[in-house]
């Protein structure tokens, strides 16, 4: 719930003279408003109530999530990187491990890439979210803004949910993939010397 204190309506005259321009800049001027007071940059207003809260449970759940998604790009970069050096030079023939390993790469890649998006889209957020509470706090009189910004709250405790099972997903694809081809992983090319006697 957003509690922006909505002002009194002011009340126009269609009469153009109603407001007059000497009148108007002695005021600025008794008011220290005049553009030489105002050589320290522009004028910063605050809130009647103070600062305007983000959603207090969904910053809970983020700064839960957050941490996760963080692991398991560290977790992606390592395992990535041990894959990486277990791969052999270049030679013709007997390929089919490597091709294995290259594999597990793309796919430790492809996961990774995709968790340092989710952080981008809690980022979204956060700037979608303080947008629209600017426009209501410039616009308090329309109730649609507001509602908008529940509406991206829903939106994002349905987000961090998916987010959640997105992880848990990733973990065990990844952990199955890597356990059945650990052999290939490990050691790419055998030695056919075995096979010989």
């Amino acid at each position: 719930e957003i509690n922006i204190k909505v002002p009194d309506p002011i009340i126009l005259n269609n009469s153009h003279d109603g407001v007059d321009v000497q009148n108007s800049r002695k005021w600025k001027m008794e008011d220290g408003l005049d553009d030489d007071n105002c050589q320290d940059g522009p004028k910063v207003f605050g809130m009647p109530g103070g600062m305007i809260k983000s959603n207090g449970q969904l910053v809970d759940l983020i700064e839960r999530v957050k941490p996760e998604i963080r692991t398991l790009i560290e977790k992606c970069n390592t395992v990535k990187m041990w894959v990486q050096l277990l791969i052999p030079r270049i030679e013709d023939g007997n390929n089919f491990g490597v091709s294995i390993q290259e594999e597990t790469v793309a796919e430790l890649r492809t996961v990774e890439g995709e968790a340092a998006s989710y952080l981008d889209q809690i980022s979204r957020y956060y700037i979608t979210r303080a947008k629209l509470v600017s426009k209501i706090t410039k616009y308090p009189h329309v109730e649609d803004y507001q509602r908008t910004v529940t509406e991206i709250d829903e939106k994002e405790y349905i987000s961090l949910k998916i987010i959640v099972s997105e992880l848990r997903n990733q973990y065990v694809t990844l952990h199955d993939m890597i356990l059945k081809n650990i052999e290939k992983i490990k050691r790419p090319r055998s030695s056919n010397n075995e096979a010989l006697y």
